[in-house]
């Protein structure tokens, strides 16, 4: 047997019928490492070794494409971890695949893979498919045990009229196709009942598909007919864009929008809520792109583009999220990217600042300086608050937009070779003493502990303050050497 890696994978796959190119080959065996090594502290499968992994895992997820092209949108229903979602999507790059997975940690491992293989298509659903799932699709496929009847239960409100259930079974599920014909006659018709065998073991599967009966459940309401019974505004009757009523707390877009109060969740939707009429109407006139929603209670004001979608919330619902307590519409933006910071890449012009900063107030404060005197870039350090936090969003404004954005290390690990790190701290020469380099990392303490020990003995500059002031806001003292390195001469 050959060894373990992306030639024996090819290897494998080839030899059951399956051709993938090199590129995918690729994609595959990185996820292959990944689900090896995170299997150890999330038990993610009982088969370790490599060519029954690639068998009863890999393959037996391609094998579905020789009987069934996967309609897209497609759930990986139960999807664990990522099976049989991540090889058919990477099979399959134009499919757009929501990966349906309850259990949190293996949620995070799903967010993890799809970022490292950079799956654009690919969307992590952490909840259980059912009644209130919050779109129709036009597929699912599981591999999951519930019974065909009970699943089909379960999907019967998110799949489409004429969209498929795949169910990837075992040889033994007479019984069920049988129940099902009875219980789901008027809403499911069984449209296909493939049995196989994996190639080169005596491992038999049945791939059967059931079709979305046409009819079969009351047709879904225009986003008018939902206000109209929901006693909708008069505003509401005349927009002429998408409108989305959520009345429960149980609601899964609610539920995501909640994540979005804290910095876990706005990393791992790339999603964050912005608050104030001057923040949101300046974001939504000069960066439209980034818009995704505009949220407001049961008689807010719609949004002055109908091509904004429109998230009706009830009342109580809507002041959870209003957490400053502004009483006026919110705004769903999508998180711009922020790379990770590399010493070794180059240096722009001018000032890039690190902020290690806890407080969401003084990250927003500081992004919105940085942005008023022209710094090149803001590197945001292992410490700092996430600067779409609502409390940080709130600080900076539509500065967030502005000025670019970038993951750096951890204050203590922070060193530099291709450009001067100034530090600023109360034991050094003035501000005005000497000039700013024409590239520098310009680096505040974090509040309480200040700067470690490495940044206090390199190039440090202070603030000239009046005798009895020990120091000043951390964000303050940015704001104050950033203006003084704004003004010096070309």
């Amino acid at each position: 047997m050959q060894r373990p890696g992306p030639d024996a994978l090819d290897a494998i796959l080839k030899q059951c019928g399956i051709a993938l190119d090199s590129r995918q080959i690729d994609l595959l065996w990185h996820y292959h490492r990944m689900l090896r090594e995170a299997n150890a502290r999330l038990n993610l499968t009982r088969i370790h070794n490599f060519e029954n992994m690639v068998l009863k895992h890999y393959v037996d997820s391609l094998l579905v494409l020789r009987f069934e092209e996967p309609p897209s949108p497609l759930i990986d229903m139960g999807s664990g971890p990522g099976l049989p979602g991540i090889p058919l999507r990477i099979a399959r790059p134009a499919v757009r695949m929501i990966l349906a997975e309850p259990r949190g940690a293996r949620a995070d491992f799903l967010a993890e893979v799809r970022d490292a293989l950079r799956l654009d298509g690919v969307e992590v659903y952490p909840h259980k498919v059912g009644a209130d799932y919050p779109d129709r699709v036009a597929g699912v496929i599981t591999r999951a045990v519930a019974s065909i009847p009970e699943t089909l239960d379960r999907v019967a409100g998110c799949l489409a009229p004429g969209g498929r259930m795949l169910f990837m079974k075992g040889p033994g599920c007479d019984d069920e196709i049988a129940e099902a014909a009875e219980s789901h006659a008027g809403s499911f018709c069984l449209a296909a009942d493939h049995a196989y065998e994996i190639p080169g073991t005596p491992h038999q599967r049945r791939l059967v598909v059931y079709e979305r009966l046409e009819g079969s459940a009351e047709p879904a309401r225009s986003s008018r007919q939902d206000s109209r019974s929901a006693g909708g505004s008069g505003a509401a009757l005349d927009f002429e864009g998408e409108i989305r009523e959520i009345t429960s707390a149980s609601n899964p877009t609610f539920r995501r929008l909640r994540s979005l109060l804290g910095g876990p969740g706005i990393r791992e939707h790339g999603e964050a809520i912005l608050a104030g009429s001057r923040i949101i109407g300046e974001v939504s006139g000069r960066f439209p792109e980034s818009v995704l929603g505009w949220l407001t209670g049961s008689d807010g004001p719609p949004p002055a583009q109908p091509s904004v979608p429109w998230l009706r919330l009830a009342d109580p619902l809507f002041r959870e999220l209003d957490v400053a307590g502004t009483h006026a519409p919110l705004l769903l933006v999508r998180v711009p990217a922020m790379p990770a910071w590399s010493d070794a890449s180059p240096w722009p012009p001018g000032c890039t600042l690190f902020v290690p900063f806890q407080d969401p107030e003084n990250v927003g404060a500081v992004i919105r300086s940085a942005a008023a005197f022209g710094a090149a870039r803001v590197v945001l350090l292992r410490e700092a608050a996430h600067p779409f936090h609502p409390r940080s969003s709130r600080a900076a404004g539509p500065a967030l937009f502005q000025v670019p954005l970038e993951v750096g290390p951890r204050l203590a690990d922070l060193r530099t070779e291709h450009a001067p790190l100034i530090a600023l701290d109360t034991d050094g020469p003035e501000l005005s003493e000497s000039p700013f380099p024409d590239r520098f990392g310009l680096v505040v303490g974090v509040e309480g502990p200040g700067l470690p020990p490495h940044l206090r003995a390199g190039h440090r500059r202070r603030i000239a303050m009046r005798p009895g002031v020990d120091s000043l806001n951390a964000a303050a003292a940015a704001a104050v050497a950033l203006y003084a390195w704004s003004r010096q001469p070309a």
